[in-house]
């Protein structure tokens, strides 16, 4: 049977720093696709990624509230995803890299599955950093509205508001791609 977060993270700040590897293990997975979501460049997104777990484990004793271990470390990888894009906002990369892709990537249509999950995914980076985080980890990632609180440290109300006009801009930018 599996041990709930809080025993693991208790194993750990008893001595036991092995069994940090099994919640490396359980959020592995899910925080890096949130990442390569968040910041588009796989290379990106692990060092985002790898820098969550080690932060992670170094504040471990501060985790702490009703949410536990998923919220904490997530809230963590967001602040390192903004961290990383605002870098790469600063050398401009992301924009040209953003331009090419979009103009040398053929349309979803001719590409089936693939070329929907593609068309998807360049909408997806074209949302603000804000509202494609909310939508992100609403629709994504399925959390609630208090649990994305503890994350983002943005009030629900605020949360509600950013997905809602993410969803709106997705259907605008895929409505327009779909008719082209």
């Amino acid at each position: 049977m599996e041990e709930h977060d809080g025993v693991l993270q208790r194993r750990v700040l008893s001595g036991e720093t092995r069994v940090y590897a099994q919640l490396v293990d359980r959020y592995r997975e899910r925080l890096g696709r949130y990442a390569l979501r968040m910041l588009g460049d796989r290379d990106d997104a692990e060092d985002a990624l790898q820098d969550t777990f080690i932060r992670a484990y170094r504040a471990l004793g501060r985790c702490e509230g009703p949410g536990g271990f998923g919220p904490w470390i997530y809230g963590i990888l967001v602040n390192r995803c903004r961290t990383h894009a605002a870098k790469r906002a600063r050398t401009r990369d992301i924009m040209v890299r953003s331009e090419m892709e979009l103009a040398t990537t053929p349309v979803a249509s001719s590409k089936g599955y693939d070329g929907l999950r593609d068309t998807i995914y360049r909408a997806l980076q074209q949302l603000p950093a804000e509202q494609r985080e909310a939508f992100l980890l609403k629709h994504v990632e399925d959390l609630s509205y208090e649990d994305m609180e503890t994350v983002t440290g943005v009030r629900p109300a605020t949360l509600r508001m950013r997905v809602f006009r993410a969803r709106d801009e997705l259907r605008k930018l895929l409505s327009e791609t779909v008719l082209d």
